[in-house]
C-alpha cells in the first residue's frame, strides 16, 4: 500500500486545513446555543479539502497528534462493526480506545436526557445506525463495490432522523446525533474516492482525527475491494471555532506546516472489512509542529 505515496521528499505542505481554520475566523457568524456554555464562530460554507494520497496522508502537522492518532481510527472500526456502547468501543480500540473521550457524553445526566442507560449512544449513534433494523450498510457496500462498480450509489448514513431529530412530540434517542460518517464511495478508472460530508465539526479539536479515521477507512475498503486509494474529500457544513479555542487556533495558524506523512495497513492479507484493527495501520514520516494539548473541548 506504500506504493500509493510519492517519496516524502517529493510531497508538498499542504495548507487546506489552515485555509479552513482561517475561514472560519474571518467569516464566522458567533452563535451560542442554550445547551453549551461557549459560543462558537460557525462558517457554513467552509472550503472543501481535497486530499490525493499521492502526497501523503491527511494528517495534520501544524501541531502534533501523534499521542493519538490511532484512538480515531479504533473509533471508526467499531462504529463500522456495530458498537454503540462504551464497552463495545473499548472491544474495538486495543491499548487505543476512543471510549475515554466518549464518557463524557455517555454519563447517567446526559443518557438520562434521552432516556438510555448510562454508558449506552442510543440507537441514534453510528454503530446502530450503520445497521439499522438488521440492515448492514457496510456490508452491503464492500458488496455492491466489488459487484457493480460502476454504480454512482455507494453511499452509507448514520443519519436515522426518528432517533436524531427532536420536538415536543418527537423524543430525540441518541445521546451526541452523528456529526460526520455520510459517506460517498466513487470508483474512476480503477481508483477510489471516498467523500465524507460532516454535519457538524469542532474544527481545532474534531476535524483532525476525522481526517485521520476517513482516510483510514478509505484504505481499508480499498484493500477488500482491490482498488486503488486515490482521493479523500472532506466537506465540513457546519464548521465551528469555539471561543475559547481562538487564541490556540491564531497560533494554529501562524505555524508552517510541512509535508504529509506515510499511513499504510501492515496485513495487506486481510479482504473483510470488519477484520481491521488499530494495530493494524504504521504511520511513518510524521513530521509536525510541536503539540497543543491545551486546546479546549466544550460539552
Amino acid at each position: 500500500m506504500s506504493n500509493i505515496y510519492r517519496p516524502y521528499e517529493e510531497r508538498t505542505p499542504d495548507f487546506q486545513y489552515r485555509r479552513v481554520l482561517g475561514n472560519i475566523l474571518e467569516t464566522g457568524i458567533y452563535t451560542k446555543n442554550r445547551f453549551q456554555t461557549k459560543g462558537t464562530f460557525t462558517s457554513a460554507t467552509a472550503p472543501q479539502m481535497e486530499f490525493y494520497l499521492e502526497n501523503g496522508a491527511p494528517f495534520i502537522t501544524e501541531r502534533d497528534i501523534s499521542a493519538f492518532w490511532q484512538k480515531p481510527i479504533s473509533e471508526i472500526i467499531a462504529f463500522i462493526n456495530g458498537a454503540r456502547t462504551l464497552d463495545q468501543l473499548r472491544e474495538y480500540g486495543d491499548k487505543q480506545t476512543w471510549a475515554s473521550w466518549w464518557r463524557r457524553w455517555a454519563n447517567e445526566e446526559k443518557c438520562g436526557k434521552f432516556g438510555l442507560e448510562p454508558g449506552d449512544l442510543g440507537p441514534g449513534s453510528y454503530g446502530p445506525a450503520y445497521r439499522n433494523d438488521g440492515f448492514n450498510q457496510w456490508y452491503n457496500l464492500v458488496k455492491q463495490i466489488r459487484e457493480r462498480p460502476w454504480l454512482r450509489t455507494h453511499k452509507v448514513t448514520p443519519w436515522i432522523p426518528r432517533f436524531c431529530l427532536q420536538h415536543s412530540e418527537l423524543q430525540r434517542r441518541v445521546v451526541v446525533a452523528p456529526c460526520h460518517g455520510d459517506v460517498q464511495v466513487i470508483i474512476l478508472e480503477d481508483k477510489m474516492i471516498l467523500r465524507m460530508d460532516q454535519r457538524s465539526g469542532d474544527v481545532p479539536v474534531g476535524i483532525p482525527s476525522n481526517m485521520i479515521q476517513y482516510t483510514a477507512l478509505l484504505l481499508m475498503l480499498a484493500q477488500v475491494t482491490g482498488y486503488e486509494p486515490y482521493m479523500f474529500i472532506h466537506s465540513i457544513h457546519d464548521a465551528q471555532i469555539y471561543e475559547d479555542q481562538v487564541d490556540h487556533v491564531k497560533e494554529l495558524i501562524s505555524r508552517t506546516p510541512n509535508c504529509f506523512p506515510t499511513l499504510k495497513i501492515t496485513d495487506t492479507s486481510i479482504t473483510d472489512i470488519f477484520a481491521f484493527r488499530p494495530h493494524h495501520f504504521e504511520l511513518t514520516d510524521y513530521h509536525p509542529q510541536p503539540a497543543m494539548n491545551d486546546i479546549p473541548v466544550t460539552e
